[in-house]
């Protein structure tokens, strides 16, 4: 049986600087340091893989190679899930993986966005959270050990005031929708008439949770974007305008489906125009593109460099890739950006 203990690292030892947030908003646009940011980086979601501690989610990651690798004013999205903190010889909760991701981000003066839970549960605890989950399960689900509530209030506190916390992200990928069948397929999904109610009030309330422990730093609503249940539409604007909600996203998987560039072009613009509307900043928070077996990487960022010039034009506030691996599979047709990828050339130029 698993059970929740105290940390192993007490947080009276933990040495996270106070002070205000580096990054903010001005005029619906993101700043850094006070100046204009147009943020450009990876995706790397298994960043506190430790085999030695927990049961892991991709290969380690030699962290301050990866940290030390990026260039000034880049940006970095990563899963702080639950089940990286979940010791997997005893069960209790140990944030000593997580706790190196966020050193290392400091260290290097880098900046992050931990993505408190994942839409699907993959990775961590494989539940799929349903319209359920969003209207009350987050305050008494356990997944696997401590509710959504309880982590959110456990890692916020403890990382409160760190300068690498560019924004903090509550779920990844968020639809109230309703399975109606084991695998949960997409196509027989329903979606409640109030989803987009119970996923505003969702924002509205951890958000609050969250502000209350670590006033001014952002908080980024992890959208796919496209007519997903509880944003599709006109829907959209109801859980964005949650004062809670202060960055929205969008992710972009179109270049892998050219019939589809033309309508995904028209989402974006529709996007960022109601961003717009409501003041608040639209991040490009995931690019996928593959490459290896099906095209090269250099041909690969010359397309991913002109669906960044066109998100520019439509009015977008930064982009990052998905999604950085130590152990790029380059004998097979995938998404994988490894550590010489011309990708991180383009950061540099881009950031």
């Amino acid at each position: 049986m698993i059970t929740a203990v105290a940390a192993c690292v007490p947080l009276a030892e933990r040495t996270v600087p106070s002070g205000t947030p580096r990054v903010t908003i001005s005029a619906g646009s993101l700043a850094l340091d006070g100046s204009e940011w147009w943020p450009v980086g990876f995706n790397a979601y298994q960043l506190a893989t430790d085999w030695e501690l927990n049961a892991g989610c991709g290969a380690e990651v030699d962290l301050d190679k990866y940290f030390g690798a990026l260039p000034e004013g880049s940006l970095t999205r990563f899963n702080a899930f639950q089940s990286f903190a979940v010791d997997k010889t005893t069960g209790a909760i140990s944030y000593e993986a997580l706790d190196a991701v966020l050193r290392a981000a400091e260290a290097h003066d880098q900046l992050v966005i931990p993505v408190l839970a994942g839409q699907d549960g993959a990775c961590d605890g494989e539940l799929f959270k349903q319209h359920r989950w969003y209207a009350s399960g987050w305050r008494d689900v356990p997944m696997p050990v401590l509710t959504f509530e309880h982590w959110a209030r456990s890692l916020v506190s403890r990382w409160s005031g760190s300068p690498a916390i560019a924004a903090w992200e509550l779920v990844g990928e968020p639809e109230p929708s309703v399975c109606t069948d084991y695998a949960c397929a997409v196509e027989n999904r329903r979606c409640p008439a109030d989803s987009a109610h119970v996923l505003r009030r969702f924002f509205d309330e951890a958000g609050a949770t969250i502000a209350a422990l670590d006033p001014d730093r952002l908080i980024t609503a992890g959208y796919l974007g496209g007519n997903q249940c509880g944003t599709a539409g006109e829907d959209f604007l109801v859980p964005s305008s949650s004062r809670h909600v202060d960055i929205l996203q969008f992710h972009d998987y179109s270049i892998e489906d050219p019939t589809l560039l033309d309508g995904h072009r028209d989402s974006v613009e529709s996007r960022a125009m109601q961003a717009r509307g409501l003041g608040k900043p639209l991040l490009v928070a995931e690019i996928g593109v593959s490459a290896g077996s099906c095209r090269s990487v250099e041909e690969r960022a010359v397309l991913v460099e002109a669906e960044i010039r066109d998100y520019h034009r439509l009015g977008a506030a930064g982009a990052l890739f998905w999604s950085f691996v130590p152990d790029p599979r380059t004998n097979q047709c995938t998404m994988d950006i490894g550590p010489g990828d011309p990708l991180w050339d383009m950061i540099g130029q881009l950031s």
